[in-house]
């Protein structure tokens, strides 16, 4: 059939096919030699409901799936570091890349790939051609850059979605029309391509101006008619800039190729059963075969035999099964060049490695690498010392390790010489590296210049599973699932003040150690990793846990700078306000006594004073605690100075003295370290030193912030979730007054008020807006009459009151909490937007303890939602800021803090905004907007 008026041509991006299979579905291992063909199942999936779908008036006449094919495109001899920024291949996908092309030719469809060229300029070309003959052309993709070919008979579909893109939508995505995409492109360039653009200008922005000066020549040309200054001045000064950008983001639609196919090529031709069928039987699809079979009506082929691979050839994810006893036998210590690279050539062989560090610090920028442990399977490990010093031994009479304390001991290779083989295996993105706590092993070996990838984590994989159930630390997991108790290291480093550092332990009792630590690594990774599809929590691994390993890494070590001197004057002033309030305290009491003496405060305040409410202790004392502090409050003066007193106390000790301790002697930097695995939420906890919890709502806490400061020409940039817990309750809990509130921008909590307490808008006052705001986050986390009692210092009737009005005027959040709490009753866990699974134990037991399980339950999917948010967020981020002159140095809750050149803040605050509101739309569009407030300053308090 010759191509023409009346034909219809199908162009399938099978690039983004191929993307989309991977990322949507459970890693998935061919049982006769484990090689990954997860991606191949979905792309097979996709095309066969594409031959099923391809009926009615919309149906394609012709038809071709359209591939990439290299990297170097004559786009890279414009600009060099076009695509620089792009993220290595994951390793599992690779081998699957030319299976998707047999895949396609097996459905008997037209597949075109042409070196030199993207699969975008091959669809451009062959749509412009088709177009020109007089055809209909429908693009299967959903990819933004195809969007400047809709129209004149071109459109484009979104199989996912399964919607049609057309002029009308293309406008809707960009503001402009199809034709003047290519110039909005050119201005906003693109992090993920490494297209610089004008910097500073976003999509938005770029929409606005082609929108009034009609096309970017013109825009270029009258650039001084600009009203702003610095976007006046970048058009001028980067005008060769963008229009170079231009020429990357322009589509080819005159390919110069002599492999660009005929258009009457791509007539659409029914699968050829035998074909189609041996290709899904050699992949082991039977699901697959035995559905097309049926559909053909053709006979199903005998399922090919099934022979174990040997060990020299073990599948990345092998079958559970039993595996023998750990034994530290069969360890073996690396000494020399010949060993060593052994180990490496075999391990290149099989594709994977459990690898651990031994150090001498737990502080990952002044920890010494002491040695490598490296294990391939149950009773292969090694270990390779590199660091230990030599032992003053009475029995053995060395004399020179007494005089010389730092003599290295023999039998060891060179640290760099080690180092420097190991890189090419630990960088391979063909070989898996498991590790435990993985991000401690990465920055280890990132200081010395190695970038470990790929990477799975045994505790990630098990906190995905089982937050909330037990711990993920090594010892407990190799006893809870492997029934085995690790050698302890106190037995090797003892405790105390006599604990000794790892380079001190002998050789021969730390191999053991070290290699086991490995291979029992290894053995948790055989047994937790092909359970993840069985939870159903191989999305929350692969996007929200393990992503999120280089990226805290690159965060703990960029650090924050501090100011020293700032702390120091705040711990002076600290103490003055101190020793005045001790002083007013004494006064109060009529008597002096230690402040910070808990005994003598409850002696005072309820034996000598006699203020009700006082309860002691099982060992007697009389309690103190803030909640009895706060209760008294309300009433005398006394207990308002305590609690000032204690909150000064530990702003000095927690802070601005501790704070102090924890800078960098070499960077002069504060370097967090994050938990990844901490809060069941999926919150992440920061610590040593903790910077989560610096308290913002006092001016001693905000100055505290004002430490933290940017170097000399650069700023710290903060971007903050606006009201996000309370907006995901909105939508969990479906509350259409709250949606309408958010969605026009009002003040919720005047809202909020306005509609518990019949008070208009325009006669609020603070305090009941206060109130009102009390409640709103009190719910969010199970707030009780009691609770708000002493948060608003009412009597608990007043705030019991409170809350029925708000069940009563929001009734949505009242069934939401019912019926939260009825499914972590009935399944033990909650889920959140992304479908991370919360686990909730106590929630169905009785007593006291039942009320707080109870509202944890209520609260995880929000809080968890949030996390996973802003985790996406952090994930997307490096990408997104990639060109830009910018590090994320902090995540505090619902905030991101950046470092950044002064004249990159205006675009990053842009771009970071941008992603941050956008994180959720993988899962599901929300009811209510996501807003994300900026903030530049030379320190954290000016930012946020």
């Amino acid at each position: 059939m010759a191509f023409g008026k009346g034909c219809h041509l199908h162009l399938i991006d099978g690039s983004a096919y191929i993307f989309r299979a991977f990322h949507a579905l459970p890693p998935l291992t061919r049982k006769s030699d484990g090689l990954p063909v997860g991606a191949v199942r979905g792309f097979c999936d996709m095309l066969d409901r594409y031959v099923q779908g391809n009926t009615g008036s919309d149906a394609a006449t012709h038809v071709a799936v359209v591939f990439d094919k290299g990297s170097v495109t004559f786009r890279n001899e414009i600009y060099d570091q076009y695509k620089a920024n792009r993220s290595e291949m994951p390793e599992d996908l690779r081998p699957q890349i030319p299976l998707t092309r047999e895949a396609s030719r097996a459905f008997n469809l037209f597949t075109v790939e042409i070196e030199g060229f993207e699969a975008d300029d091959i669809i451009a070309t062959l749509s412009c051609r088709a177009r020109d003959a007089g055809g209909r052309v429908s693009i299967l993709s959903s990819d933004k850059d195809l969007m400047q070919l809709v129209g004149d008979g071109v459109e484009m579909l979104d199989p996912m979605k399964n919607q049609r893109i057309d002029v009308d939508g293309v406008y809707d995505k960009f503001g402009v029309r199809p034709d003047q995409v290519v110039d909005v492109q050119a201005l906003a360039g693109d992090s993920t391509d490494n297209v610089p653009g004008a910097p500073g200008i976003g999509i938005k922005t770029a929409a606005q101006l082609i929108t009034e000066y009609g096309d970017l020549e013109t825009l270029l040309d009258r650039a001084e008619e600009i009203k702003q200054p610095k976007r006046r001045q970048t058009l001028i000064e980067k005008r060769d800039q963008i229009e170079m950008s231009k020429r990357l983001v322009q589509l080819d639609c005159e390919m110069e190729s002599d492999e660009v196919p005929a258009l009457d090529d791509l007539e659409l031709r029914d699968p050829v059963a035998d074909d189609l069928l041996e290709f899904l039987n050699r992949m082991e699809f039977r699901t697959l075969v035995r559905k097309i079979a049926d559909r053909l009506d053709a006979p199903v082929p005998e399922a090919p035999e099934v022979v174990p691979v040997d060990g020299d050839a073990a599948p990345r994810e092998p079958e559970e099964k039993e595996l023998p006893p750990i034994s530290h036998a069969d360890y073996e210590v690396v000494r020399d060049e010949a060993a060593l690279q052994a180990w490496i050539d075999g391990i290149n062989h099989l594709g994977v490695v459990a690898v651990d560090t031994e150090t001498t610090s737990l502080d990952e920028m002044q920890a010494e690498l002491v040695g490598i442990s490296l294990s391939a399977g149950p009773g292969s490990a090694c270990y390779i010392p590199l660091g230990h010093k030599a032992q003053a031994d009475d029995d053995t009479g060395d004399l020179f390790a007494a005089a010389d304390p730092d003599r290295l001991a023999e039998g060891q290779m060179p640290l760099e010489r080690a180092v420097e083989m190991l890189k090419p295996l630990l960088e391979d993105p063909a070989v898996l590296k498991i590790g435990q706590n993985m991000k401690y092993d990465w920055k280890i070996l990132r200081r010395y210049g190695v970038d470990v990838a790929p990477v799975d984590d045994t505790m990630l994989i098990s906190y995905a599973q089982h937050a909330g159930l037990h711990g993920h630390g090594m010892d407990e997991l190799s006893d809870r699932y492997l029934n085995h108790r690790p050698i302890p290291i106190k037995e090797l480093i003892g405790s105390g003040k006599s604990q000794i550092t790892f380079d001190r332990v002998p050789i021969d009792k730390a191999a053991p150690y070290a290699a086991e630590d490995a291979e029992i690594t290894w053995r948790l990774w055989h047994v937790l990793k092909p359970r993840l599809p069985q939870a159903h929590v191989t999305k929350v691994y692969e996007t929200l846990e393990r992503p999120m390993i280089p990226v805290l890494a690159r965060m703990e070590m960029a650090g924050i700078k501090v100011d020293r001197d700032h702390l120091s004057r705040m711990s002076g002033a600290f103490s003055q306000k101190m020793a005045a309030l001790e002083e007013d305290i004494h006064a109060l009491a009529g008597r002096p006594f230690n402040v910070g003496s808990p005994a003598q405060v409850g002696e005072i305040l309820f034996g000598e004073m006699g203020l009700p409410g006082g309860k002691k202790t099982k060992g007697g004392q009389w309690a103190t605690g803030a909640d009895v502090l706060e209760d008294l409050a309300t009433e005398h003066d006394l207990a308002r100075r305590l609690l000032d007193w204690r909150q000064i106390s530990k702003l000095k000790s927690t802070y601005t003295d501790n704070l102090q301790t924890h800078i960098d002697p070499d960077t002069g930097r504060i370097h967090t370290s994050y938990s990844i695995a901490g809060a069941n939420t999926g919150r992440l906890a920061s610590s040593d030193p903790n910077l989560q919890n610096i308290p913002v709502r006092t001016e001693e806490g905000r100055r505290i912030r004002e430490a933290f400061v940017a170097p000399e020409g650069r700023v710290l940039v903060s971007l903050d979730y606006s009201q996000i817990e309370l907006r995901l309750l909105t939508e969990f809990a479906d509350v259409p007054r709250l949606e309408e509130a958010f969605t026009r921008g009002d003040d919720v909590h005047a809202v909020t008020a306005s509609e518990m307490f019949d008070i208009p808008l325009d006669e609020m006052t603070p305090d009941v807006r206060r109130s009102a705001k009390a409640i709103n986050y009190g719910i969010v986390y199970g707030i009780s009459g009691f609770g708000l009692a002493r948060n608003l210092r009412i009597p608990r009737e007043q705030a019991q009151d409170f809350i029925d009005t708000y069940f009563e005027k929001f009734p949505g959040i009242r069934d939401y909490m019912s019926e939260t709490t009825t499914f972590a009753k009935e399944h033990g866990y909650v889920q959140t937007l992304f479908g991370r699974r919360i686990n909730t134990p106590g929630v169905g037991q009785k007593g006291p303890a039942a009320g707080y399980a109870r509202r944890a339950a209520i609260n995880a999917p929000i809080q968890g939602s949030n996390a996973d948010i802003i985790r996406r967020a952090m994930v997307r981020m490096e990408d997104a800021i990639a060109d830009l002159d910018a590090t994320m140095l902090l995540q505090v809750h619902d905030e991101l803090l950046f470092e950044a050149a002064e004249d990159a803040a205006e675009s990053l605050i842009e771009r970071a905004r941008e992603v941050m509101v956008r994180a959720h739309l993988p899962v599901r569009p929300l009811s209510v907007p996501i807003v994300v407030d900026g903030g530049v300053g030379r320190n954290w308090a000016e930012a946020h």
